[in-house]
């Protein structure tokens, strides 16, 4: 368990690191004043701060799966589960930050069109590349989704397991409350003929005695009649 302990704290560690890394970067993408190519750079290193994010969070539930004791693998699975909730709030943190970011930029280059036809040009560029990074961060929420989803299905079936496993606990206690009772009958049963069999033995001596008092006599009568 110490042995273990180390990779799930060393996992732990890496990541709050790349959560904190990922809130500074999209800080950085919301004070972000442009141009589009510093935006683009600022997006690319995000996601794949979100790559390695999501890799560690599995690898830290594959870890609590692979507990030995319930009680530590429950912990560390809400562990996981807090994570994957602060990944999405930094998903959405994100694509408001592009947002806000890209509203700048737009709001910037409708400055620059009263300055000349070169404004137009960097304008569509401008536009190409927002549609290609709302592309990207559409992809990246649509996998994020798939992850929860079988999250979701995972947890669906560990809880069905734990039905049927209550299931056939209950079962068994019954069974051997059934048994119990059996026994315990019996067990009268077998103190009952016990004290009948005591009782036999004592009627038997007492009508054997009897028996033998009875000849005694008579034979006491007939050989000597004058006592």
């Amino acid at each position: 368990a110490a042995a273990a302990s180390v990779p799930v704290r060393v996992c732990h560690q890496e990541i709050v690191k790349f959560d904190l890394e990922i809130k500074a970067a999209v800080q950085d993408i919301r004070d972000c004043p442009g141009p589009l190519s510093a935006l683009t750079e600022l997006n690319a290193a995000v996601k794949e701060k979100f790559r390695h994010l999501r890799g560690r969070i599995q690898e830290l539930e594959q870890m609590a799966r692979e507990q030995d004791k319930e009680s530590e693998k429950q912990a560390l699975l809400q562990e996981v589960e807090n994570h994957k909730k602060q990944m999405l709030s930094n998903q959405a943190a994100w694509r408001k930050a592009n947002l806000a970011c890209k509203i700048a930029i737009d709001n910037s280059e409708k400055d620059q069109l009263l300055q000349g036809r070169d404004s137009l040009r960097q304008r569509k560029t401008t536009k190409e590349s927002l549609a290609e990074s709302a592309s990207n961060i559409t992809e990246s929420l649509m996998s994020i989704s798939r992850m929860m989803s079988q999250q979701v299905q995972q947890s669906e079936e560990t809880v069905q397991t734990l039905a049927n496993s209550s299931r056939t606990i209950l079962e068994a206690n019954e069974e051997f409350k059934s048994m119990s009772g059996t026994i315990q009958l019996g067990r009268k049963l077998i103190t009952k003929y016990n004290r009948r069999e005591l009782t036999d033995k004592l009627l038997i001596f007492l009508a054997l005695a009897l028996f033998l008092a009875t000849v005694l006599y008579i034979l006491k009568k007939r050989l000597f009649p004058f006592l």
